[in-house]
């Protein structure tokens, strides 16, 4: 009772922070496109990424927060089916903008010279396309959560334990053969985006990091960009994003195999499936707040 009701009061701290600190990064943003004298399609990106993470932690976290506080069996069926959906739809949307933001800002670092600097986008507008392409993926992807999902309140046996508010039955192994290839097609293309971008960007940090060193060494005075700073702290949302990802799925595969019914291991995933979305807006907060000195150092 007592390892039970602290995981609750850390999925109740970890709701509230985290939603906080994703609508500072929501608003922040909003702020910075609207007075910007160029709309700048990173924003935009950034606010995707904000807006899927609060739907995360209000779908996941929320119910976990509201048992902390002994409202247990609160949601109906229905009220449980929307919940589970929206947390799978809105991960997988947070999986792709994630990818679609690391490629943008590797894009933008990119050379004059080099011919990736063809794809950057033109304004803002032309990044829209992605994230209905995206909510589109998968809302088609979750659609099986829908029959699959039940809640606790109608205490129904023959169930396997999909957390302590929400049941998920046992699925025909025809829906899973259909479902399970377009999530790991899904998750191969948008993290393999993402490595390559993320790759491509530590390359050019690399290079950038060289020729600060000939310059000092050359007594010349030079001042890293916003952008490559930016890039930094990019790089550092993805080892954030890699981490709770690929933890999650340990234990996930973990659970299926060996404890399927363990409390402790149940709260452990569901840790790390909030934790990206409670922690990447402190990230970008951090981020924020370097361009901001930089600009004033500028000034």
């Amino acid at each position: 009772m007592v390892l039970n009701f602290i995981m609750e009061m850390i999925f109740f701290f970890m709701t509230v922070f985290g939603t906080l600190g994703n609508i500072s990064v929501s608003v922040n943003n909003m702020i910075s496109w609207w007075r910007g004298p160029e709309k700048k399609p990173i924003h935009i990106i950034f606010i995707q990424l904000a807006f899927t993470n609060i739907i995360i932690l209000l779908a996941k976290g929320l119910p976990k927060t509201l048992a902390a506080f002994g409202l247990r069996n609160f949601l109906d069926d229905i009220g449980c089916k929307i919940l589970v959906y929206l947390t799978r739809v809105a991960r997988g949307v947070s999986i792709c903008t994630s990818s679609l933001l690391t490629v943008v800002q590797a894009i933008i670092i990119s050379p004059r010279a080099s011919g990736w600097r063809r794809l950057r986008p033109k304004s803002a507008w032309h990044i829209l396309p992605f994230f209905l392409f995206f909510w589109i993926l998968n809302a088609l992807i979750g659609m099986n959560l829908i029959h699959s999902v039940t809640s606790t309140s109608l205490n129904i046996s023959q169930l396997k334990n999909g957390g302590n508010y929400c049941y998920l039955m046992s699925e025909s192994q025809k829906i899973k053969w259909i479902v399970l290839p377009f999530m790991v097609l899904r998750d191969a293309v948008f993290q393999g985006a993402m490595g390559a971008a993320s790759g491509y960007m530590v390359l050019l940090l690399h290079k950038h990091h060289q020729h600060v060193l000939y310059l000092q060494n050359s007594k010349f005075l030079y001042r890293t960009p916003p952008e490559l700073r930016a890039a930094q702290s990019i790089l550092l949302l993805m080892l954030c994003f890699v981490f709770f990802y690929w933890s999650d799925c340990a234990v996930s595969l973990f659970l299926s195999l060996f404890l399927a019914n363990n409390p402790l291991m149940v709260n452990i995933q569901d840790f790390l499936t909030l934790g990206y979305a409670t922690f990447s807006p402190f990230v970008l907060i951090h981020r924020d707040g370097l361009l901001d000195e930089c600009r004033h150092a500028q000034w």
